[in-house]
């Protein structure tokens, strides 16, 4: 098996679920249960798994595997990510103002003057709102929230983000305001 080139996270499988093989899965799909629809999933280190059966359980969905066939087999399989092939996602369903989080990974994150603050490096969401990592070549990764007020702009065929440096945190607003006839400092 070969490596995927542009691979894209879309489940955990978690811990084993009864005698006959079945894990718990962490889905990252819009429908758990459509986990399978994408085509065969792969692990990191190659292995493919091919979707046989899928059932919501309460915050997540049971999956038996073709070839895992007994609980040994599927507690061995705790932890392991399961990704697809960036090109297997359905660009055509979405609207203008929709995208993956993974084209977003790569992008560079500009202000309205040009300057720049980095990369898109990671996408997070630790249950408060998403996050954009951002790095730059010599410089930290910094997390900036991912909202209309941080990131005014995304051009996915330009590979940039539009970001307002002070509301997401990248300057701080005393350091701007000194040349802006229009902050609070300056009235």
């Amino acid at each position: 098996m070969s490596k995927l080139e542009n691979p894209v996270l879309m489940a955990t499988i978690g811990a084993a679920q009864g005698l006959r093989g079945e894990v718990r899965v962490k889905s990252f799909t819009a429908d758990p249960t459509a986990l399978g629809d994408y085509g065969n999933l792969h692990s990191a280190d190659g292995r493919v798994f091919e979707v046989l059966e899928i059932r919501e359980a309460k915050n997540v969905v049971v999956v038996r595997f073709r070839g895992i066939n007994d609980r040994n087999a599927a507690e061995a399989l705790n932890g392991l990510e399961l990704f697809i092939e960036r090109d297997n996602l359905p660009d055509d369903d979405l609207d203008e103002d929709e995208f993956f989080y993974a084209d977003l990974e790569g992008l560079e994150a500009v202000d309205g003057a040009g300057k720049s603050y980095g990369s898109v490096t990671g996408v997070f969401d630790f249950g408060a709102g998403d996050l954009l990592e951002l790095k730059g070549p010599g410089r930290r990764p910094v997390l900036i929230p991912f909202t209309e007020w941080s990131v005014l702009e995304i051009d996915l065929e330009g590979g940039r983000l539009l970001v307002d440096p002070i509301a997401a945190g990248l300057v701080d607003d005393k350091d701007e305001s000194a040349g802006n006839p229009f902050s609070k400092k300056n009235k």
